[in-house]
This record gives structure tokens, C-alpha cells and sequence, in this order.
């Protein structure tokens, strides 16, 4: 597999927008890697979408798929890049 123990670390750009909305569902039902593996989302916006971002964030929460590791937002693309195994950038 290559993750760090069956997690994948996927960072997602403009993670309050209409494009990264639709991806994270696809994600999250495990259409994007092998059976078994699962997601740590790390959800990267600007500061004025954070606010957005965290409703996001309460959504995926709230969907309770098995592939879900953790999720996290921040609007620090140190912080959102660190250890990162995908990265997705939705409009960058």
C-alpha cells in the first residue's frame, strides 16, 4: 500500500468550493484507492472561507463513512501539506 498504517494523507485546495464539495463524497464512498484504505482529509481554504470550510467539515463528520480517518481544516499550507500523501488542488 505505501500509507502509514493503511492511511492515506489526502490535502484538498480550495476545500469550501463548489469542485472540492463534489470530490470529498467520491473520496469518502472509497472510489479513490484500494479497498480497506483509509482517508485522513486535511482541508486547505483562505481565511475569509473558513467559515464555510468548518460547515464542510461538520458534514463529512456527520456522514460517518468507514473510509474517514480524521478530518481537519486550516487555511496553513504548512500545515495542510505536512506529511501529505495526495494532494488535490482545486483551485490553486
Amino acid at each position: 500500500e505505501g500509507f502509514h498504517d493503511g492511511v492515506v494523507v489526502v490535502t484538498i485546495t480550495g476545500a469550501a468550493g463548489q469542485i472540492a464539495y463534489s470530490l470529498v463524497p467520491m473520496i469518502l464512498q472509497g472510489k479513490m484507492f484500494t479497498p480497506g484504505v483509509k482517508v485522513a482529509l486535511r482541508l486547505l481554504e483562505i481565511e475569509p472561507a473558513m467559515e464555510s470550510l468548518r460547515g464542510v467539515c461538520m458534514e463529512i463528520s456527520d456522514c460517518a463513512s468507514p473510509y474517514l480517518a480524521s478530518v481537519m481544516s486550516t487555511s496553513n499550507p504548512l500545515e495542510a501539506f505536512s506529511s501529505c500523501d495526495v494532494a488535490i488542488l482545486v483551485g490553486a
